[in-house]
């Protein structure tokens, strides 16, 4: 089984996708939340203050910049 991202263009074309899964040619979910995601909010649950996506993407630069700034 092979999966693939779809980006409809044209909202026709939904109609095509519904009566696909009709006809059990095709399975459509929804897009899972990533692991990373998950661990957050499940870390968030039980600590008084969390750093947001945001925050942790800028620590994760700062390390980045500092690892290859070595080499």
């Amino acid at each position: 089984m092979e999966a693939l991202k779809i980006e409809i263009l044209n909202p026709k074309a939904l109609q095509l996708i519904k009566d696909m899964q009709d006809l059990n040619l095709i399975k459509v979910s929804e897009d899972p939340a990533s692991k990373l995601q998950t661990y957050l909010k499940k870390m968030r649950k039980n600590a008084s203050s969390a750093p947001s996506l945001d925050e942790i993407a800028t620590i994760v630069k700062e390390v980045r910049v500092k690892r290859y700034a070595k080499k």
